[in-house]
């Protein structure tokens, strides 16, 4: 519109003789948020071609203009970003990273509200299933653990037709299950039913993590030595850095390991000769899946060709001294 200061998705231009608006167009306020902030890892600069907070500034100052579920609060050393859900939120970061631009980001959170009796209150969902009628059983576990509470069950043929009220939080990490549930055959969708009282703790990770104790190039010596501690996330000759993630671990405590270690060489012979190692295939963690898997300890590194998991603070020494602290 040309001669108009600011023209908003929802306005109406009318005739000054009749100025009488349209019914305002409503968007759903946001229910998600996470923090972005540049990437201060040691191979930052060596992939993306965008770097700076500046210029991650600029480029959520442009999303806003376009992206009316989208907002922003610009903070000193990081941005915290508030989107419709995991998806809409994931969905901006992959524009940005296949932009050239890196960045780091925080686990999502829950936006939640107090009501004027000091209550505290969540957003609610509500989560339409489409599913196989021999799978409605695990996907009623699933969204059952996550505080859910079921609508309506309706039998179509094949499909059964399932509908729940679902915290938000509870959305986090249930897409990949469910379809890993349902043997890829799941219909999904939910959108904003409104904000409703806290409904309680929902399980989060069950498992520690593995994290790399020194930069270097991961071996499959050092893989073969871990392949009973846990998955992992990484493969031979992949280049890793001190305090990034890894693997899985597979009891509940975080572990450092080095990934990089090599075997000892000597120049005595050995009676046998090496065995054939075949190792275990690594799971390969894409970006919607890190955003779920992280803690609040932890970042989702960003770059043009990577996505890597890493703590906050890279060095053992700094997590420990954090934790005698109490933080």
């Amino acid at each position: 519109m040309v001669g108009l200061d600011r023209v908003d998705i929802g306005d109406t231009l009318a005739d000054p003789a009749s100025p009488v608006a349209l019914p305002t167009v409503s968007v759903d306020e946001p229910t998600l948020h996470m923090s972005f902030r540049i990437n201060d890892g040691p191979f930052a600069g060596k992939e993306g071609q965008y770097v700076t907070s500046r210029q991650l500034r600029e480029r959520l100052e442009r999303e806003l203009q376009s992206n009316v579920a989208l907002s922003v609060d610009f903070r000193e050393d990081e941005m915290v970003v508030s989107g419709r859900g995991l998806l809409h939120l994931g969905i901006l970061l992959e524009n940005m990273r296949r932009e050239g631009y890196e960045l780091c980001v925080g686990k999502p959170e829950v936006i939640f509200h107090r009501d004027a009796k000091g209550k505290r209150l969540e957003p609610v969902e509500r989560l339409s299933l489409d599913v196989p009628s021999g799978f409605v059983g695990a996907a009623m576990q699933l969204v059952g653990d996550r505080r859910a509470e079921m609508l309506k069950m309706d039998p179509r043929g094949t499909r059964t037709h399932l509908e729940f009220l679902i915290p938000a939080r509870g959305l986090i990490g249930l897409r990949s299950r469910m379809l890993t549930a349902t043997q890829g055959e799941v219909v999904m969708h939910h959108r904003f039913e409104a904000y409703a009282g806290y409904r309680g703790d929902i399980p989060g990770r069950n498992l520690g993590v593995m994290i790399a104790m020194e930069t270097g190039r991961v071996t499959a010596y050092a893989v073969d030595q871990l392949a009973d501690r846990g998955t992992m996330f990484v493969v031979p000759g992949e280049q890793v850095y001190q305090g990034q993630i890894v693997g899985e671990h597979c009891k509940d405590s975080d572990i450092p390991v080095n990934v990089a270690r090599l075997k000892k060489l000597t120049n005595m012979r050995s009676s046998t000769k090496d065995a054939t190692v075949t190792l275990k295939a690594a799971r390969r963690v894409e970006l919607e899946a890190a955003l779920e898997y992280i803690e609040q300890d932890e970042y989702v590194e960003l770059t043009p060709q990577s996505v890597r998991m890493r703590k906050r603070l890279l060095t053992e020494n700094a997590r420990k001294r954090v934790q005698r602290q109490g933080g």
